[in-house]
């Protein structure tokens, strides 16, 4: 009897053990309102961002419009935009999903306020949420 109830103990500790096995899957798709598009058609040009998270990302983790100066704005996006081509174009080194496009950014136009801020805010959100470095400092948002 001592036997059977240690063995029943023995038993019971191993069933116990057993880790309940769970699917984790990533349900993150594109839903309405996760595409961002400006367009100029006077200037024929066109930004379309289309990145599941950048929409709210934006509306709550983003500094508000004016509070950098356009200048600013401009001079961080011609650094950002010519590492991430310099990448596009090196799709054996870096990784190819990531730069999938090479960014048509001519630094001549004058885009206005409104385009380089987006541009600025997709690129601070993309370092942060891809975990890349493109040129400097990434302010943490």
């Amino acid at each position: 009897m001592k036997h059977f109830l240690f063995f029943v103990l023995i038993l019971a500790c191993l069933l116990s053990c057993k880790t309940k096995n769970t699917t984790v899957t990533n349900t993150s798709s594109p839903i309405k309102g996760d595409t961002i598009k400006i367009a100029n058609y006077a200037l024929e040009y066109e930004v379309t961002i289309v990145d599941p998270g950048f929409s709210s990302w934006l509306n709550t983790r983003a500094f508000p419009r004016n509070y950098y100066s356009e200048s600013y704005l401009e001079s961080k996006n011609k650094m950002y935009i010519s590492q991430w081509n310099n990448r596009n174009s090196q799709p054996m080194r870096y990784d190819s999903s990531l730069y999938e496009m090479q960014i048509n950014y001519d630094y001549t136009v004058h885009y206005g306020y409104e385009v380089n801020y987006l541009i600025y805010n997709y690129m601070i959100y993309f370092q942060n949420t891809y975990k890349q470095q493109l040129f400097g400092f990434v302010p943490p948002r």
